[in-house]
């Protein structure tokens, strides 16, 4: 009967001599969730808004795009002070007023420079390119 309180001793001896660390654990699992929600979700996120807005400020007459809604048409202008477009739809020529933000594609395809760098896109290190063989080609 003198073993109970003996190995409650023990466990309560124990408890405090890892507890400290286990806090500490408990702290670095929080932190490891937060930064796999932050790499996962909310830098893709921020990263495709920043991508869209460069996208439809880079708008100029006569770029074919389609609206979220499915409509396809031609910019005849841009009204910067509301910002909105004017698209002509189909052969008949009809006109509409959008705003910027209902842009889903731009479908023109527009040269890149030259000189531009070429986009990076993942982890290239894994695909190591041959120079000659890209020459021979």
């Amino acid at each position: 009967m003198n073993i109970l309180p003996t190995v409650i001793a023990e466990a309560q001896q124990a408890g405090g001599m890892f507890g400290g660390n286990s806090m500490w654990v408990m702290i670095l699992i929080y932190g490891a969730i937060i930064a796999g929600v932050y790499f996962f979700l909310i830098r893709p996120n921020s990263k495709k808004k920043k991508e869209e807005a460069q996208m439809r400020n880079s708008l100029e007459i006569g770029d074919e795009i389609t609206t979220i809604g499915g409509i396809m048409g031609r910019i005849v202008a841009i009204k910067d002070d509301e910002d909105a477009i004017i698209i002509e739809t189909g052969s008949d020529r009809v006109k509409m007023k959008f705003k910027k933000w209902c842009i889903s594609t731009v479908d023109t395809v527009k040269e890149k420079p030259a000189n531009a760098a070429p986009e990076k896109k993942g982890f290239s290190f894994f695909k190591k390119k041959d120079k000659d063989a890209e020459e021979t080609k």
